[in-house]
């Protein structure tokens, strides 16, 4: 390959990539807007979603 070709090829692909990485930005905006929309909708429905503290399994010594 040329060294222009492979240049270009570069180029072409930081190209590409960054504007995938834009987009995945944006999908995650719209993910994080509706997560927080339904936790809303859920705490005003008196619904927890808290996770459970759990407590520590206690050992049992057998002699």
């Amino acid at each position: 390959m040329a060294k222009d070709e492979e240049i270009g090829f570069h180029k072409g692909a930081i190209t590409t990539l960054l504007k995938e990485r834009q987009e995945m930005i944006r999908l995650i905006g719209i993910i994080d807007a509706l997560l927080k929309a339904h936790s809303e909708a859920l705490q005003k429905l008196g619904v927890s979603l808290e996770a459970p503290k759990e407590e520590a399994p206690k050992a049992k010594k057998k002699k």
